[in-house]
């Protein structure tokens, strides 16, 4: 019964909510189409038009593999940054020693250009699926070490004298003490993480690669084909916003529920 009536007390905010967003996604429709008015199709094509290319990519089996090399390369490179990047993060943040010395490869990892990675890339593995897959690692694992360091260095000294004077069993500290405070430092990391696995992975596709969303993008450059390119990031944008809501969202949902 209370979550019943939760629900209907919270429906004006759901509606308004929904609203909202109906009335951004017109806006953004609508600047769109004045772009288009003010621009000319080479440019920026009618939304319509595009919805159309959209429609036609996705029914086309060809296209659909392509999609799906692009999704795979970019998955395989945000697991493996995510998991190493996790585990080496928290491991350095256990150990001051191993904070300082990892700073300046960070600094590096960071500092240095997505660019010089690929060509780097390419010289070392050449045309293949490892070119990609190294440079999105290269580029995402920075992101989510730095995450779980920062989680872990933050936590306070005084939470963990005030349970360790509880006598508190090591799972009580770990899954009800550490652990929310260190996922609310991560899991920002990994959606910054996945959104740059997102970014580097067609930019890598369209410098070395001749399959994947990248070198239809680059193919499309080439033919002036501004429908076509424009259908492909909004592929791009939609499986990145669908892995995002569908299976980030819900775990934060899930490890977060004791803020309610």
């Amino acid at each position: 019964m209370k979550f019943i009536f939760k629900i209907l007390k919270d429906f004006p905010s759901y509606v308004w909510s929904g609203w909202g967003s109906i009335a951004s996604i017109c806006l953004f429709f609508a600047l769109w189409d004045f772009g288009n008015q003010l621009y000319g199709n080479l440019v920026l094509p009618n939304p319509k038009e595009t919805i159309a290319t959209l429609l036609s990519v996705i029914l086309n089996d060809e296209m659909l593999t392509t999609i799906g090399i692009t999704i795979k390369r970019a998955f395989i490179g945000f697991f493996i940054s995510l998991i190493f990047g996790s585990f080496l993060g928290l491991l350095a943040g256990l150990f001051a020693t191993a904070s300082m010395m990892s700073r300046p490869i960070v600094t590096i990892l960071v500092g240095m250009p997505p660019i010089a990675w690929i060509v780097l890339a390419m010289i070392w593995f050449g045309m293949s699926d490892m070119t990609v897959i190294f440079t999105v690692i290269v580029a995402s694992f920075p992101i989510v070490f730095v995450g779980a360091l920062q989680g872990t260095r933050t936590l306070e000294g005084d939470l963990k004298e005030m349970a360790d004077s509880f006598n508190l069993s090591f799972k009580m500290k770990m899954f009800d003490l550490y652990f929310p405070h260190i996922f609310s430092y991560v899991f920002p990391a990994w959606i910054s993480a996945l959104g740059m696995s997102w970014k580097i992975v067609v930019m890598a596709e369209l410098l070395s690669s001749n399959e994947g969303i990248g070198a239809s993008l680059a193919i499309a450059r080439s033919q002036l084909d501004t429908p076509m390119a424009l259908s492909l990031v909004l592929i791009m944008v939609g499986s990145l916003l669908l892995i995002e809501y569908l299976i980030l969202e819900p775990i934060k949902r899930e490890v977060e529920a004791w803020r309610d």
